[in-house]
C-alpha cells in the first residue's frame, strides 16, 4: 500500500517507469495516467492511451487499453479477484478483466463491474455519465454468486445512464439508447436498441459517418 501511495509523488515520466519495474506494467511512453488508483495484476496501455483523474481500478486480473483509447475521470472499475474464495468457485474459467480496443472512449463517472470479462471494441463511445456494467449477480435458482461476460462491439455508441447486465452483447455498429437496460445478447448490426429491457427499435444507415470514421475522437 505504501509503495503504491509513494508512486503518486512522482512526476509521470518517473512514475511510468517505476510502475513498469515494480509491477511489470506495459505502458507506452506516450500513454498517461492521472491521479488515479489503477493497480490491476496486468496493465497494458497502448500509444496515446489515457486514464483520467480520480478513477479507481482494483480487483482486475487485466486492464488493457488500445491505441488512443481513454477512460475518463471518476470512473469506478472493479472485479472480484481470482483466488481460493468460495465466491465463483464454480467458474474457474472466469477472468476479471476490462479490454478496450483502439480509439475508444469510456467517458466520466461510469461504474464497470469486471467480475467477468468486459470487452469494448474499436471506435466505440461509452458516452455521457452514470452508466453501469454489472457482470455478476446472485443466481436465485442455485443460491450462489454467478457471473457472465459482457461484450460491446466495434463502432458502437452507448447512451448516458444505461445499464448493461452479464451476458449482454451490443453488436458492432449499433447504438444503445440513453437510460436503456441491455440484458440480452443481440446479433444484428447497424441497429438502435433501446428501452427497458432494450429491444431493436430501428435499422441504422450503414453509411453514417460515425460508423465509417477513421478517427476515434468526435469533435
Amino acid at each position: 500500500m505504501l509503495t503504491r501511495l509513494f508512486s503518486f509523488l512522482l512526476p509521470w515520466a518517473l512514475r511510468r517507469r517505476w510502475l513498469g519495474r515494480r509491477f511489470g506494467y506495459a505502458i507506452d511512453p506516450t500513454a498517461h495516467i492521472g491521479l488515479a488508483w489503477v493497480f490491476p495484476e496486468r496493465l497494458e496501455l497502448g500509444p496515446g492511451a489515457s486514464i483520467g483523474h480520480l478513477t479507481v481500478v482494483k480487483g482486475l486480473a487485466r486492464l488493457a487499453l488500445g491505441e488512443k483509447s481513454s477512460i475518463g475521470r471518476g470512473c469506478w472499475i472493479t472485479g472480484f479477484p481470482r483466488g481460493e474464495s468460495r465466491h465463483f468457485a464454480h467458474q474457474p474459467e472466469r477472468v476479471p478483466e476490462l479490454v478496450i480496443g483502439r480509439e475508444s472512449a469510456v467517458t466520466n463517472r461510469h461504474l464497470i463491474d469486471c467480475t467477468a470479462s468486459v470487452s469494448i471494441g474499436d471506435f466505440t463511445t461509452f458516452a455521457g455519465f452514470a452508466s453501469q456494467v454489472l457482470t455478476h449477480s446472485i443466481d436465485l435458482a442455485e443460491s450462489r454468486q454467478s457471473s457472465r461476460p459482457v461484450r460491446i462491439g466495434h463502432h458502437c455508441f452507448v447512451g448516458t445512464n444505461s445499464v448493461i447486465l452479464g451476458g449482454a452483447v451490443l453488436p458492432d455498429f449499433s447504438v444503445l439508447g440513453a437510460k436503456s437496460l441491455l440484458n440480452k445478447a443481440f446479433a444484428t448490426t447497424h441497429t438502435l436498441y433501446a428501452g427497458v429491457p432494450a429491444a431493436p427499435v430501428k435499422v441504422l444507415p450503414v453509411d453514417w459517418k460515425y460508423f465509417t470514421r477513421a478517427e476515434g475522437f468526435v469533435y
